[in-house]
Formats: C-alpha cells, sequence, structure tokens
C-alpha cells in the first residue's frame, strides 16, 4: 500500500464521508446504477469511478475523470457513492471481471471495505480526500497491500488534487501520442480553476475568498443534481458553472431571504424572560416561516438591543404550520 500525507499526522477523529439523510428512491444502487455495472462486466471495463455524492469537490472530481477518459476514448464506469448504508453500493456490486483501476474520488472508505474491495476484485485502488477525519482509520502501509494507493492532502481540496492528477496524466498520454496536452479546453479552463479555489476554500473552512459565503449558497441548489445516473448533462452543467454567476445568485437569495425577515419584524412585541426576573427581549411570531429562523434572529437580536432590551431573540412558530 502507498499513501501520501501532507500538513498533518494521525488523528482519531471519527470516520465521516458524507452525512446525508435521502430518500429511498435516490439510493446510490438504483436499477440504472446496476444495470451500468451489469453493462460494464459484460464489456469487461477496466475503470470504474466512485465519487463521494453529494459533494461538490466529488462532483467535480468526477467530471475530471470523465474528461480525461472522454478525451483518450478509454472505456469507464463513473458512479456517486454514499456511505450511508441504505443508499452504497456493494463491494460484490464492483467486482466483475476485467477491472483494473478503481478510483474512489473524494472519499476514503474504511479499511474492511478497502481490504474486501482489494481482496476480492484484485485491482488497483486509488483514493483522494483531504478530511483530516480520515487519518485516524487508514491503516499503516505494512500492513495492506501494493495495490492500494491513498492521496490524503490537507492543504488542497479533493477536487484540486484530483484535477493536478488526470491534468497530469492527460499531459503525459498527449505527449507520448505527439497531442497538445490539455485536460480541460482553454475556454473553460479560466472558470473551472477559479470554481476550484472558491471550493476549495469552503471545503478547507478557510472562508477567505470574496463573497465565499454567497458562492455557497449559490451552488447549494446544484447538490441535488451531483448524480450522473440521474443527471446524464452533469459534465457539462458542471463546466459551464460560473463563480460569479453563483455569488450573484447567493448575494440575492441572502437579500431576499434578509428582507422578507424585516417584514416580520415589524410586527415584534415584547417577550418577558423568566416573568421578567431575567428582563425583556423581542419576540416575533412568524408561522410558515422556518426557513427564515436564523435570518429573523439575527436581526430581531440587533432590534432588541437597539430598544434597550436584552441581545437576545425569541422567535414563535406554530407547530407544523410549514405543512
Amino acid at each position: 500500500m502507498k499513501w501520501w500525507f501532507r500538513n498533518g499526522g494521525r488523528r482519531s477523529l471519527p470516520f465521516s464521508l458524507c452525512v446525508w439523510v435521502a430518500r429511498r428512491s435516490r439510493t446510490m444502487r438504483s436499477d440504472a446504477a446496476l444495470e451500468a455495472i451489469a453493462k460494464a462486466s459484460e464489456d469487461r471495463v477496466p475503470n470504474i469511478v466512485l465519487y463521494n455524492y453529494p459533494s461538490f469537490s466529488g462532483a467535480y472530481s468526477a467530471l475530471f475523470a470523465h474528461l480525461f477518459y472522454t478525451h483518450h476514448n478509454l472505456p469507464s464506469l463513473i458512479l456517486p457513492f454514499s456511505s450511508v448504508p441504505l443508499l452504497a453500493l456493494r463491494i460484490e456490486d464492483l467486482c466483475f471481471e476485467g477491472l483494473e483501476t478503481c478510483y474512489l474520488l473524494d472519499f476514503i472508505p474504511p479499511k474492511e471495505f478497502l481490504f474486501d474491495l482489494s481482496r476480492k476484485s484484485k485491482c488497483k485502488i486509488i483514493g483522494f480526500d483531504h478530511r483530516k477525519s480520515v487519518l485516524g482509520h487508514i491503516p499503516p502501509a505494512n500492513d495492506c497491500p501494493e495495490n492500494i494507493m491513498i492521496n490524503v492532502n490537507l492543504e488542497k481540496s479533493s477536487s484540486s488534487v484530483v484535477y493536478e492528477y488526470f491534468a497530469g496524466k492527460c499531459e503525459d498520454a498527449n505527449i507520448s501520442n505527439g497531442e497538445a496536452p490539455c485536460l480541460v479546453d482553454s475556454k473553460d479552463k479560466g472558470r473551472v480553476e477559479l470554481m476550484l479555489k472558491y471550493i476549495e476554500d469552503g471545503d478547507l473552512r478557510r472562508w477567505s475568498l470574496p463573497g465565499i459565503r454567497a458562492f455557497n449558497i449559490g451552488l447549494s441548489e446544484w447538490r441535488s443534481r451531483f448524480n450522473c445516473i440521474s443527471n446524464p448533462y452533469m459534465y457539462k452543467q458542471l463546466l459551464k458553472l460560473s463563480a460569479e454567476d453563483l455569488i450573484t445568485k447567493g448575494n440575492s437569495c441572502v437579500s431576499s431571504r434578509q428582507n422578507a425577515a424585516s417584514k416580520l419584524l415589524e410586527k415584534a412585541f415584547r417577550v418577558r424572560l423568566g416573568r421578567g426576573f431575567y428582563g425583556e427581549c423581542l419576540g416575533v411570531r412568524a408561522d410558515g416561516n422556518s426557513n427564515l429562523s436564523d435570518e429573523i434572529g439575527k436581526l430581531l437580536s440587533v432590534k432588541s438591543a437597539a430598544t434597550g432590551l436584552r441581545i437576545l431573540a425569541r422567535c414563535l412558530m406554530r407547530k407544523n404550520a410549514d405543512a
């Protein structure tokens, strides 16, 4: 086994790939996914790519794998992967004749999964992740077979590392074929690389780029579209996404929510805390507006303090009012 770490040692943190609650109909082990695997087995496809879903880094990592294999006309199967047992693909699903390489993009599964997949598939396994949480359960190199290679970089998001990885492979292949090295077309390259910078800023919790929070708000609605099985246009959509457009959309969303919350504050009233023993603050009824609870709380607490009351806010909502 080969593994690489950047900027960090081992940590005994809990394993976490993607905590996400979904309906059974959104399972990664869908009929369409199993049919794709069966077709890959029949065609003896040598390369399978599993990417973390629903993750921005995972989706872009899948894009770069797709571009590499498409550019060089190499057979491959790319599938979304979730660690939630109800949704996850099984090891037996992934073991078929002819499989040579399995990529794990933006996630490293528990060692039991790695070992079983390595033993049963006999293929090379290459994984990428940037989360500290994986360091605690990655096994020592001398305990693992040579066909498992793990890349953990705490200084870059998985999507950035995978981009560099496939760009390097593309360049090497193109040089040997006498072609111009290029993973992403020049007309898309600047836009894609800016997207990666913003995704990395959020993934690594830096929050340093201008408009990063608005960017994440604008990007959030895309999360459900990052399934390449149910959304065959995912790769084209990812290539067209613009950080500037997402920031504009995010700012518009924030402004709209704040305006809606401000209107509710016009009906604010005083609330006695502990029958007045702890002072008073402002409260408001917000039935049917649970999605605005964060904005209401922040604006109301500021208004409460400006009125000379406690820097608190009480937001009252009737149960099931949003139903």
